[in-house]
């Protein structure tokens, strides 16, 4: 039979037998009338063999019986409309199918569910409306993504896999990475438009989805056991100022390719893009037939609003990702808590390694997005004998040299609080930017402010989040290794190292315990961009997670099935 002669018995079926059930509102119905009964119809036609065959066995229609308005759905997502008792069309239509899709010819598949794919807009009056994900309080977000998630349970894999790719859609539009870049940086007032259309691509091109969710099984004599990954529920995340649409993107393709619902709780300062995002993923889910409010927020980020998410007794787990203050507080409340904190990336340089690359990609991976990635080189420690060749080198490649003191202080005044941590209104600006905030005038080839001092320097003790790059010296490789291991703080977090010798690589990954550390490359390949790998913006180094993906969002589940399903 081929498709066409399939769908004539379906349609023959169901004129034989009543109506057909109402479909449901989010399912696009198809017109199909049966065709009237001809005398030439010959007796051998595979379409009415088929059909009098089934309306034989299914014989009458046994009466309804009053049940539960809305069922799971068996073969679609989500909930839809119960019938009042048995259906007998459910039978009849599924042997209908079975015994035209098995007179097919080897190798042909059923076709695969439609994907809508028309664009998704929100303009930017409606970003910061209600609706769409965004709700006037917390109470009200969580309640609605505790409903979607319970309908999202029953969706199949499939359909995990289809919002996810919708998600990236959306992201990857040209037109929409500018826009949210562009935004970011207007409204936080930090980074680089051309670097965030960079990280935000990456979010969306490289977090990974449901691939992500392997199986692990064991079979013996006493049967099959399977242990998957599971949803938590609903998790509450928040997002930090620095990286606010990436981490929405990423977060939101791993928790719901973990089959969960995403409450964020973003950064005041990046209020309005982060409910563009939030909006754009909910809109595009909408048109994937999705549960409503898989992802939401608040209309009015908060502190106070964060601590009803983390103390709501329906958030299963919290995801932080910002500063060491905010991954304290959640490793705090009880519950489950990913901490993605601050680091202090150290890189070392040795006599062995290749000193013009080595600055070249020290340069490029310090003034990244302005420096505003906690991965991104926050100090140099460089064998003596090589380090006025890679400050040489460095300034070829777009690095200030300030050798001044008393510029030198007058940076620190500007740069460091009262706290002796970085001045807000600095983080994320351009070298040239702070240069010229001190009386000097650079031209837009600069990317780093580079300065030799010692290693009790504030610049080298703090994690700025901004180029400028302190210099330390040290006698040896040995020594630069100690001192980087004191120089990140146990953070945890990143490091870096430039070298042919591979004792000493090895020496200092054993020693550095990051979560991650790149090998004679800049700092952005640990995150994949340059280097394999898939990408996260949440880097979980206090609590262990490493480079989160779908996996971390979801707890192990074990099922067993006792003396069966063993073949061997």
């Amino acid at each position: 039979m081929n498709d066409q002669q399939i769908s004539d018995a379906v349609a023959q079926v169901l004129g034989g037998y009543g109506e057909a059930p109402a479909v449901s509102p989010e399912q696009p119905s198809v017109q199909t009338s049966a065709p009237a009964a001809s005398s030439t119809t010959p007796a051998c036609d595979p379409v009415s063999d088929l059909v009098a065959s089934i309306l034989a066995d299914a014989g009458s229609a046994p009466a309804r019986k009053d049940g539960p308005a809305f069922v799971p759905g068996s073969k679609r997502c989500c909930w839809q409309p119960a019938p009042s008792g048995p259906d007998p069309l459910d039978a009849i239509l599924s042997k209908a199918l079975e015994s035209g899709i098995g007179a097919k010819k080897n190798g042909t598949v059923a076709p695969a569910m439609p994907a809508a794919t028309a664009s998704v807009t929100v303009s930017d009056e409606e970003a910061t409306t209600l609706g769409d994900g965004v709700f006037a309080t917390m109470d009200e977000a969580i309640a609605a993504a505790e409903q979607a998630q319970r309908r999202y349970l029953f969706c199949s894999m499939a359909a995990r896999k289809a919002f996810v790719d919708g998600i990236r859609e959306v992201f990857l539009d040209p037109a929409t990475l500018e826009r949210i870049s562009v935004q970011t940086v207007e409204q936080t007032g930090m980074g680089n438009v051309a670097h965030k259309i960079i990280k935000n691509r990456l979010a969306a091109e490289k977090s990974p989805g449901v691939e992500d969710l392997t199986t692990d099984a064991a079979s013996g004599d006493g049967g099959l056991t399977l242990v998957e990954y599971s949803p938590y529920g609903v998790i509450g995340a928040i997002t930090p100022t620095t990286n606010p649409t990436e981490t929405i993107i990423c977060n939101s393709i791993g928790m719901l390719a973990a089959g969960n619902a995403a409450v964020f709780s973003p950064h005041p300062r990046a209020k309005n893009v982060s409910l563009l995002a939030v909006k754009l993923i909910n809109r595009k889910l909408a048109s994937l037939g999705a549960p409503a409010n898989l992802v939401v927020t608040v209309q009015a980020p908060s502190i106070e609003n964060t601590n009803a998410m983390m103390a709501h007794p329906r958030i299963r787990m919290l995801v932080a990702t910002g500063g060491p203050g905010i991954v304290r507080t959640v490793m705090s409340t009880g519950k489950k808590a990913i901490g993605a904190g601050a680091g202090n990336p150290p890189v070392v340089v040795d006599e062995t390694a290749d000193i013009e690359k080595a600055a070249q990609d020290i340069v490029n991976g310090c003034s990244f997005d302005n420096n505003l990635p906690c991965i991104a080189e926050k100090e140099i420690i460089a064998v003596d004998q090589i380090a006025d060749y890679l400050m040489a080198c460095m300034q070829k490649c777009g690095a200030y040299l300030v050798t001044d003191r008393a510029v030198v202080d007058k940076l620190q005044a500007l740069v460091i609080n009262d706290k002796g941590g970085p001045q807000t209104s600095c983080v994320g600006k351009s070298a040239v930017h702070l240069l010229d905030k001190v009386g000097i005038t650079a031209g837009d080839d600069i990317k780093v402010i580079l300065i030799e001092l010692p290693k009790a320097h504030p610049f080298v003790q703090e994690e700025l989040m901004m180029p400028i790059l302190p210099l330390v010296r040290a006698p040896s490789v040995d020594d630069a290794i100690d001192l980087a291991v004191e120089l990140e703080h146990g953070n945890r977090h990143t490091a870096m190292m430039h070298s042919t010798n591979v004792r000493k690589l090895t020496k200092m990954a054993k020693l550095i315990q990051t979560t991650i550390f790149v090998k004679n490359g800049p700092s952005y390949a640990g995150i994949g961009v340059g280097g394999e790998g898939h990408a996260t913006f949440t880097i979980a180094g206090p609590t262990g997670e490493g480079l989160t993906s779908a996996r971390s969002f979801a707890r192990k589940r074990r099922c067993v099935m006792v003396e069966a399903l063993n073949v061997r």
